[in-house]
């Protein structure tokens, strides 16, 4: 991910939701989820107006040319690019069943291996949730704080304990 990214993500977190939602499609049972647009590095996405003409070659490697500031740090002894990324229409995702999903639509991806946090998630517990208490809700994807490739957040150092409030004429 580029470093560039990273403040915008923070900026779009520490902003809730601007007029720019979208309704990802409700599946039978499911409530509509409103979401931001994904927070793609700018000249990134459409996939397709590079990759369109390109050989698909599955093999694990490290990239070289393009997308070599692309650090996987997201269980990389198992995981690639294709794990993810649809093979064959690279402005696609899939799930392990194969099922395209769009990336409005990731937060199904990253449930599928992070059930607990999807779960958590849609309660409003997880991540970022607006909305009505017994309505419609507004989300923020996974993506927007954390980068798929490398997820965790950095280690942050504490901040010393606040200092209790003093009354007058009382001894500590």
């Amino acid at each position: 991910m580029k470093a560039a990214l990273v403040p915008v993500m923070i900026a779009v977190a520490a902003a809730g939701l601007g007029g720019d939602e979208r309704a990802a499609s409700a599946r039978p049972g499911e409530e509509r989820l409103e979401i931001p647009p994904p927070p793609f590095s700018e000249g990134i996405f459409p996939c397709s107006t590079c990759h369109a003409d390109l050989e698909v070659d599955r093999t694990r490697r490290a990239l070289t040319g393009m997308h070599d500031d692309i650090e996987l740090r997201h269980d990389e002894q198992h995981r690639w690019c294709l794990d993810c990324h649809d093979a064959t229409d690279r402005d696609w995702l899939h799930l392990a069943s194969g099922e395209r999903v769009s990336f409005e639509e990731s937060y199904r991806l990253c449930g599928q291996c992070h059930g607990e946090k999807l779960r958590d998630w849609k309660a409003g517990v997880h991540g970022r949730r607006t909305g009505e208490w017994n309505g419609h809700k507004r989300y923020l994807l996974c993506a927007n704080c954390h980068n798929p490739h490398s997820p965790r957040f950095k280690p942050l150092e504490p901040k010393p304990a606040p200092v209790p409030p003093s009354r007058p004429g009382v001894a500590r």
